[in-house]
């Protein structure tokens, strides 16, 4: 079967508040002959779950749950979720992360102070005559919307694109930390994105909070070390109960779950 995608509702948005996100982890411990112990993080063994409640779901939103539910034959087929609360990007304040490509004139130097207060921000030197990018590729699908934001500054006023896909939007940077922002448009032909910044010739750029989400706008910069793409999530449960509030209203309880080790 094709691989199934949590949907968007008709927003953009992938959910509504609240929303509950739970995460839990698992230590190993090895209690030795002479009493010690050693104790290691099991990566395998972490759980993530999230509530997802809805009300107001117009009658096509809710028919859209209803035939993913059932696509998904409950807690039986695999699909791949986007975090609603999260960044979907891996490593956003490590650039020089293997997660990350970058081309061959673009150096980067971290422990730059960023625009809160910190040093987590990145220059981006294009020490080339042509065009400079560092990008990363994630799994999830073209057919969803996105937004991808990030803080900039420059020295020396310079020229700046982001891009998502086949969407780009270009900046003139100044000295002053300001955040892009770039929303995508419907690419249902791709199964994976990608999203980069691109350096014009010999300019120098200061990054900081690069961040992807699945919805129509930003909001707070999330940093990460894992990204919010998670394939291989599951329904939590066999029964999906919509209930009609009024005309055109309707409600419902979505639970998924994530383990590592399945």
């Amino acid at each position: 079967m094709t691989n199934l995608v949590y949907p968007q509702l008709e927003t953009g948005a992938l959910s509504q508040f609240p929303l509950r996100k739970t995460r839990r982890t698992r230590t190993v411990t090895n209690r030795a002959a002479d009493g010690s112990t050693i104790k290691l993080a099991d990566p395998a063994g972490v759980i993530t779950e999230w509530n997802l409640a809805y009300s107001d779901l117009s009658d096509q939103e809710a028919a859209t749950l209803r035939m993913f539910f059932e696509a998904a034959e409950g807690s039986l087929n695999s699909f791949t979720f986007l975090d609603p609360s999260g960044n979907l990007l891996a490593w956003s304040d490590r650039l020089n992360n293997e997660v990350w490509q970058r081309d061959p004139a673009l150096t980067l130097t971290g422990d730059v102070a960023d625009p809160r207060g910190r040093t987590q921000a990145w220059r981006l030197a294009n020490t080339g005559t042509a065009i400079q990018t560092v990008a990363q590729t994630i799994a999830a699908p073209g057919a969803c919307q996105y937004c991808l934001t990030a803080y900039l500054r420059a020295g020396v006023p310079a020229t700046l694109r982001l891009w998502a896909g086949d969407d780009s939007v270009s900046a003139d940077v100044t000295p002053v930390w300001n955040r892009l922002m770039l929303t995508s448009s419907n690419q249902s032909d791709v199964t994976s994105m990608r999203f980069g910044i691109e350096v014009a010739a010999l300019a120098t750029v200061e990054i900081y909070g690069i961040q992807v989400e699945a919805q129509p706008g930003s909001s707070g910069y999330k940093a990460t070390s894992r990204g919010g793409v998670y394939e291989g999530a599951h329904l939590r449960d066999d029964a999906l109960a919509i209930i009609r509030t009024g005309v055109n209203r309707n409600s419902c309880t979505v639970n998924i779950i994530h383990v590592n080790h399945l």
